[in-house]
């Protein structure tokens, strides 16, 4: 491995060394009020989603009290999603896949900064659905680009960007009616983690399974499309009934 995914590799190790730290002093401990009013999925449960705000309060705070603007964070997010895309692109799927997490992460942050400070507005609700696209759309883009020579990767990956971008559709669609549904598998946040670990965790993988590189990747990217896939189909039947 290069020193680049070496060091990715081993800071999502430090992370997850932190779980255990989380798991005794959460005891008794209420969970975060954001965790607690956003559907729960297979991959995400509350637990995890708990310990990430618990890893990013410190941060967080600190934002708060700089007077952080949200609209910047949310510049950032789309500016991290730009950057994976760039990385992707030139193969490297380490700091891509960090860029990607980096990403999320930024977009936790700017809704709850907006929301601590009192300036939560629907331009900004607005401004942060319309950025994330764009951050995950680069994304994608990048590792078309990446399999360009691999025709069934660059379409899956094509597959996965269109049943992404079908997902935000469907439920934006959805509560322009008056009905809201947030389910599936296969949410932002879910394709976010999956695409950034394994674009961490590429290498290693590759190395240990006699795969080539970027296969790990491309795998990571097949079940994303069709989770989201079956998540914009699970939507679009669900809000239809609820229409009817």
């Amino acid at each position: 491995m290069s020193g680049v995914e070496t060091f990715a590799v081993a800071m999502v190790a430090a992370l997850l060394l932190t779980m255990p730290v989380f798991a005794i002093v959460s005891r008794g401990r209420v969970v975060d009020a954001d965790v607690a009013r956003r559907p729960t999925t297979i991959l995400l449960g509350y637990w995890v989603r708990d310990w990430l705000m618990w890893i990013i309060a410190p941060i967080e705070k600190a934002m708060i009290r700089a007077g952080v603007s949200p609209d910047a964070l949310n510049l950032l997010g789309a500016g991290f999603g730009g950057a994976a895309g760039i990385s992707f692109a030139r193969g490297e799927l380490a700091l891509g896949g960090w860029l990607v997490l980096l990403g999320g992460v930024a977009d936790i942050f700017d809704g709850r900064v907006a929301r601590a400070r009192g300036i939560a507005s629907a331009r900004g609700a607005f401004l942060d659905s319309t950025l994330d696209r764009f951050a995950e759309t680069f994304a994608f883009v990048g590792l078309v680009a990446f399999y360009a020579s691999t025709p069934w990767a660059a379409a899956t990956t094509a597959l996965a960007l269109g049943a992404s971008m079908l997902v935000s559709y469907t439920r934006a669609r959805g509560e322009a009616l008056g009905i809201e549904c947030r389910g599936g598998v296969m949410q932002r946040a879910e394709r976010l983690v999956l695409l950034g670990l394994a674009g961490i965790f590429d290498a290693p993988i590759a190395a240990a399974g006699g795969w080539d590189l970027g296969e790990p990747v491309a795998v990571a990217v097949a079940l994303i499309a069709i989770g989201a896939f079956g998540t914009a189909v699970y939507r679009t039947v669900v809000i239809t009934r609820q229409l009817s």
